[in-house]
């Protein structure tokens, strides 16, 4: 559990929050297309919840989240670099990400959040794992 370990406090999880929120805010402003332009008006909704609700989304999922990268994290710092393991290993750490995601919308979710979810979730796969190496990144600020 050395990643939980390393990141266990609440203002941690604000700093890591705010940093995730601004790469979600990047990743969603880089889109194009039609696909862009759903994930852009579905984003807008969520946000539009409230100026903090992405950032108190991120800090309320990230001990779950933390928890269940954190095998990932021992294998990355057992080969040397934590960063560089999950950054190569994208499409596994967002399978892990995602399924924390995924049991959290099923036990809390709720109208207009949760049918956004569930018409994005097939293809958000895609665009998690592209965050990937900017949220190892972040960790790595913290955990390192």
């Amino acid at each position: 559990m050395e990643l939980t370990r390393k990141i266990n406090d609440k203002a941690t999880y604000r700093s890591i929050a705010a940093d995730c929120a601004q790469l979600i805010d990047e990743q969603v402003a880089a889109k194009s297309g039609l696909s862009g332009l759903a994930l852009k008006a579905a984003y807008g909704v969520v946000k539009g919840i409230g100026a903090d609700y992405i950032p108190g989304a991120i800090q309320r999922l990230l001990p779950e989240t933390l928890a269940a990268l954190d095998p990932m994290w021992t294998e990355g710092t057992e080969k040397g670099d934590p960063v560089a393991y999950l950054s190569q290993n994208s499409d596994r750490a967002a399978d892990v990400i995602l399924s924390t995601t995924d049991a959290r919308m099923e036990k809390k979710g709720s109208g207009i959040l949760l049918s956004s979810y569930k018409k994005l979730r097939k293809s958000v796969k895609r665009d998690v794992a592209a965050a990937v190496p900017g949220l190892a990144q972040i960790l790595g600020r913290y955990a390192g």
